[in-house]
């Protein structure tokens, strides 16, 4: 499965994407995370329904730092990443 996931808050500097990719990888999932320059973070992540599921709940809350106000995800064709990457 594919999901495409943007997270609105306190996002950016306050190693969101360091951590996302950090809990992606230990979750076995492939894709990229990347900030936007409207002060959220766009995330593309590949795996199982579960994996994805449990970045979703992981992304609600994310690093100590980061204050998280919204969350929304599509489901979309897989691109066969071959590792998860921060852009």
């Amino acid at each position: 499965m594919h999901y495409s996931i943007t997270v609105s808050g306190k996002v950016q500097g306050v190693w969101y994407r360091k951590h996302t990719q950090e809990k992606a990888t230990a979750l076995g999932l492939k894709g990229y995370v990347k900030n936007q320059s409207n002060g959220s973070v766009y995330i593309e992540a590949e795996g199982s329904k579960e994996q994805l599921e449990e970045l979703l709940t992981w992304c609600a809350t994310g690093p100590e730092l980061a204050n998280v106000a919204r969350i929304d995800h599509t489901e979309g064709t897989p691109k066969h990443f071959e590792r998860f990457e921060i852009r």
